[in-house]
């Protein structure tokens, strides 16, 4: 039995992929070796490559830190340094993948055109937020909407068993979008119900991310549940080359039902969201469900990602909220889901967090799993809290990547000199991705503050302004942080100079992380 579990681990596809992909690696560093020690030109021509690539990272657009963190890697090994860039760095679009792209900005500019009578009457109440809105209007090309109810969870548990509920009651269509599914408790009982609604009729169609899930599924997962009458994709599949799209993940988390109810927040579909497996102690996470007409955003974002990955043509018109949606729900603040692509030069999520600081007047109340932040990003919360606004972020005390959470830490300094309060959720980890700023706006979404939720991955949030679902997202920091410990100036000074000294190292290397 043991012998016939060592052969399945070894020839499974990740273990395959993964040994293909360390071979080629090590291929490329003898290559270059040898054939730097035979030939001066040879060497030459890699030290020329190093340095092009230099000129190509520093007149690019990406972020300075990204840069750095490349140019440092590139002099420190200048003879592998050019061509690992070109490999994993390097993020021009093939032609192929530009015209896939516009094809989705433009279906997504046609079909979620903005209510040009919500937008004018928030301008009228509020301009400031108004600002807010019309910078994820443009940025992400998702408009505001009113006429739609908002409820909060503050755990994974509740989430789900509210997605439970709503699962059964459709009549029409089911699309999911999950970074991770594994199957469990948490998956098996959603799983019954796509299966049976699939036979009813149901249109059902899921999509995953192969990298998020490639540890948590048997191998041919998409095939078992195409079965089951399902319909699968999955997105960027984790294959043996070395090419820099395996950085682009798919890290949204999306359920939506008939067109008029959704789900969206940290939570993936997998056992230790809904605390029934312990793995980093007490697992706390968050989401919220819409109902009424801004849950149009969630399905546009689904089905341009569907069209993508499947090369198709959807009739969006089939599949918005008034379709099957009996009556029109009341309005609930105005509300506006948005997402994040890493390939259009945009990076929408950390815009949308820098403004929510930067407007702020009496508090910014935070809560992220990362805490790996730009220099844009801390001098926006050091100058809030200069200033006086009350800034207090929530952090894991218990991590799920020791080396992350180093990093993490490598910023808790300047920011409690600048009078930042850092805390951690001593009861275990913190998955929660959100902000609350002066009782008025909150975003609940997928995006942490981390360089690769931010400037690599598909994601996707909701930006809330006069919601009464705020109020809760508030409360429910209120009592995380009575759980949670500060981090005291006197306590960041006294680490050991080891520590500081490999949080200073891989701080230099955070973006690549």
């Amino acid at each position: 039995m043991k012998l016939k579990k060592i052969f399945q681990f070894i020839f499974r596809r990740v273990v395959i992929v993964a040994l293909l992909l360390v071979v080629q690696i090590v291929a490329l560093i003898v290559i270059q070796m040898r054939f730097s020690a035979q030939s001066t030109w040879f060497y030459a021509a890699f030290i020329f490559a190093s340095l092009c690539a230099v000129f190509a990272i520093l007149s690019n657009r990406s972020n300075p830190a990204y840069k750095i963190a490349w140019i440092v890697l590139i002099m420190t090994f200048p003879v592998f340094g050019g061509p690992f860039y070109l490999l994993f760095g390097f993020n021009k679009l093939s032609r192929h993948t530009r015209k896939k792209m516009a094809e989705i900005s433009s279906n997504t500019r046609r079909f979620a055109a903005p209510n040009r009578t919500v937008s004018d009457e928030l301008a009228e109440e509020n301009p400031i937020a108004s600002l807010q809105s019309r910078y994820i209007e443009q940025g992400a090309l998702c408009p505001v909407y009113d006429h739609t109810a908002c409820e909060y969870h503050e755990l994974g548990e509740i989430s789900w068993k509210r997605m439970l509920e709503e699962l059964e009651k459709a009549h029409h269509y089911i699309f999911l979008e999950y970074f991770i599914i594994e199957r469990g408790r948490m998956w098996d009982p959603i799983l019954e119900i796509l299966k049976r609604k699939a036979a009813e009729g149901v249109d059902v169609r899921i999509i995953y991310d192969d990298l998020g899930s490639i540890f948590k599924l048997p191998d041919g997962y998409d095939r078992t549940l195409e079965s089951y009458g399902i319909r699968t994709c999955v997105f960027n599949p984790f294959i043996p080359v070395i090419n820099l799209r395996m950085n682009n993940r798919d890290h949204r988390k999306i359920c939506v039902i008939d067109g008029h109810t959704g789900f969206t927040g940290g939570i993936n579909l997998a056992d230790e969201y809904i605390n029934v497996k312990e793995i980093h102690g007490h697992w706390k996470d968050t989401a919220i469900m819409l109902k009424g007409d801004a849950v149009w955003s969630l399905t546009v974002m689904f089905l341009t990602m569907w069209d993508f990955i499947r090369g198709e043509q959807t009739d969006y018109e089939l599949y918005r909220p008034h379709v099957h949606q009996e009556v029109e729900l009341p309005s609930d603040g105005y509300i506006q889901p948005f997402t994040d692509n890493p390939l259009d030069d945009e990076p929408v999520g950390e815009n949308v967090y820098l403004n929510l600081i930067n407007k702020a007047e009496r508090y910014v109340h935070i809560t992220t799993p990362y805490l790996i932040i730009s220099s844009e990003m801390m001098t926006a919360l050091t100058n809030a809290a200069k200033s006086g606004v009350d800034v207090r972020i929530i952090t894991p005390h218990i991590p799920d990547k020791w080396y992350v959470h180093m990093v993490s830490q490598a910023h808790y300094t300047q920011l409690i000199e600048a009078g930042v309060r850092i805390f951690e959720y001593t009861p275990g980890f913190i998955h929660a991705k959100s902000f609350v700023v002066d009782g008025l706006y909150a975003v609940v979404g997928t995006i942490n503050l981390d360089y690769r939720s931010l400037y690599l991955h598909f994601e996707c949030a909701t930006w809330l302004y006069r919601s009464s679902c705020i109020g809760k997202i508030e409360g429910d920091f209120e009592a995380t942080q009575e759980v949670s410990q500060e981090v005291t100036l006197e306590e960041c000074r006294n680490w050991p100079c080891l520590k500081r000294l490999m949080q200073t190292l891989l701080k230099i290397f955070a973006p690549l992380m």
